[in-house]
């Protein structure tokens, strides 16, 4: 089988069943592409990534814990054979052709109803590149399509960087389009790409297939790698001569731990760069439409962590000094502490009729803002139920995106 016996169509999947078997990482590249288009996504397997654990624990995929059974697929539109065992993924090609239902194979293209093609999006327009099951080539021709469409030309060929060292790539807020063309270059240029849950989760079903993806997702209350492992694996696989991409969402350096990285790599002598991301405590107030600052209405602000609850014993934040400032106040990673945060405030000095704003999913589909006071943030966080990840906003700048709000 090839190309030239394919035929080339686009999938409208919006809520319409989607089954995944398999819960590995050729799984986690292919099920975000599947919710962004509005899938019913069903995951099979009786053991999956931290990251399509995530997914599940937040309601975006539903997984069934355990073997596939040909059921399965009843009132299925469209499903991916993902997994490691040959057998299985050929009882999920057969249950597919006798539905009717077409059937990608992570194993054996030749086996397949259906391949994944290399997508690219820009401007409205989506790009897909099929080339003889090859996914580099592929992901290389449809990277150079898009970085052409935004560079207004077409055929120029560009020459990609591979040397071995590691690059920390800051992926944004969590948009996949607002992370920088640097970023994404960088991404296609990987030979191992090492990501975390906040990273851009929609960009990894585009690398190719050969890249090795590295999960150190970090669930609340779950799995999670630690910092010394994280340093361990970056540093050992460059050392063994691969081009290595960091990838984490936001900027890396700006309570990422991106720097402990840099450290590491200086002192095993391992080449290291940074690509900066678009920094969620800028960024998402600025796409939820609030600044941070505003003239005559605030010139500083200040970008706390609130992962420590005051009077915490390792907090380093003095927040009677924080209290007294006039400027904007954001907080990060505050959800579970924003009730005390408010309390110290206000004992602080700032008035509980500040406004507030919780910005949560930001840049995401499901984003919505949250208004409230320091006086009343406790008891709207609790009614209208804001579970992280959420960026909070303190401030007259609140007043100004919303003066219907606060008059």
């Amino acid at each position: 089988m090839d190309d030239n016996t394919t035929y080339p169509s686009g999938l409208r999947l919006a809520d319409r069943r989607v089954v995944v078997v398999g819960g590995g990482h050729v799984a986690q590249r292919r099920v975000p592409a599947l919710i962004a288009a509005g899938a019913d996504v069903h995951v099979v397997s009786p053991e999956v990534t931290p990251a399509i654990e995530g997914l599940a624990g937040a309601g975006e995929v539903t997984w069934h814990d355990r073997g596939f059974e040909a059921a399965d697929l009843d009132d299925t539109w469209y499903c991916i054979a993902a997994t490691a065992d040959r057998d299985v993924n050929e009882a999920v090609s057969s249950a597919a052709e006798e539905r009717r239902i077409f059937c990608v194979r992570s194993d054996d293209g030749t086996r397949a109803t259906a391949w994944t093609p290399a997508t690219g999006r820009h401007d409205g327009v989506t790009v897909a590149v099929l080339s003889n099951r090859e996914p580099q080539r592929s992901a290389r021709i449809r990277d150079e399509i898009v970085e052409e469409m935004r560079d207004g030309a077409i055929a120029t060929q560009r020459h990609r960087q591979r040397s071995p060292g590691v690059v920390l790539v800051g992926g944004g807020p969590g948009d996949p389009e607002l992370i920088s063309i640097a970023g994404r270059k960088a991404l296609m240029d990987a030979d191992v790409v090492v990501a975390d849950r906040l990273a851009p989760r929609e960009l990894l079903g585009d690398l190719p297939a050969d890249v090795e993806l590295v999960d150190v997702a970090k669930l609340p209350r779950g799995r999670s790698a630690q910092q010394e492992e994280i340093n361990r694996v970056i540093v050992e696989r460059a050392l063994a001569g691969k081009r290595v991409v960091r990838f984490k969402g936001g900027d890396n350096f700006v309570f990422g731990r991106g720097y402990e990285e840099v450290i590491a790599c200086r002192e095993a002598g391992v080449p290291v760069t940074v690509v900066p991301g678009l920094s969620s405590p800028v960024a998402v107030p600025a796409v939820a439409g609030i600044p941070v600052t505003h003239r005559g209405v605030a010139h500083e602000f200040t970008v706390i962590s609130g992962h420590l609850p005051p009077g915490h014993p390792e907090s380093l934040t003095n927040w009677a000094a924080v209290a007294s400032m006039s400027g904007t106040v954001v907080l990060m990673m505050a959800v579970e502490n924003a009730p005390a945060i408010a309390s110290a405030l206000i004992a602080g000095g700032r008035a509980a009729s500040t406004p507030v704003a919780v910005v949560c999913d930001g840049t995401m589909p499901g984003e919505r803002t949250v208004l409230a006071t320091l006086g009343t943030l406790a008891d709207e966080l609790a009614a209208q139920e804001v579970r992280p990840p959420a960026i909070i906003v303190v401030g007259d700048v609140v007043r100004v995106a919303h003066p219907e709000r606060f008059a």
